[in-house]
């Protein structure tokens, strides 16, 4: 008998983990919102409502701020609800 699969997390939950994993990233390299929107071309609302977790990102967008941030795309793809792999 096959055992159940493990719950998928919720959009919600995926967004708000991703959010987290930006901002905990930018913050370890003391960047600003503004410096990382300028650093991958992005508008700093938008940089904003990506670490609040309100924005389904796309993957072009996810690889614009992981070079910004000069991490692996992967690093920002957490669990839900957990901070980045480095702390």
């Amino acid at each position: 008998m096959r055992k159940s699969p493990a719950k998928l997390p919720t959009k919600e939950e995926v967004q708000v983990g991703f959010g987290h994993a930006v901002r905990a990233l930018r913050d370890e390299q003391q960047l600003t919102q503004e410096q990382l929107a300028e650093s991958s071309e992005m508008h700093v609302t938008y940089i904003s409502q990506i670490e609040r977790g309100l924005k389904n990102v796309s993957l072009f967008n996810i690889h614009r701020i992981a070079h910004a941030l000069s991490v692996p795309p992967g690093e920002l793809l957490n669990a839900p609800g957990k901070q980045s792999a480095r702390q």
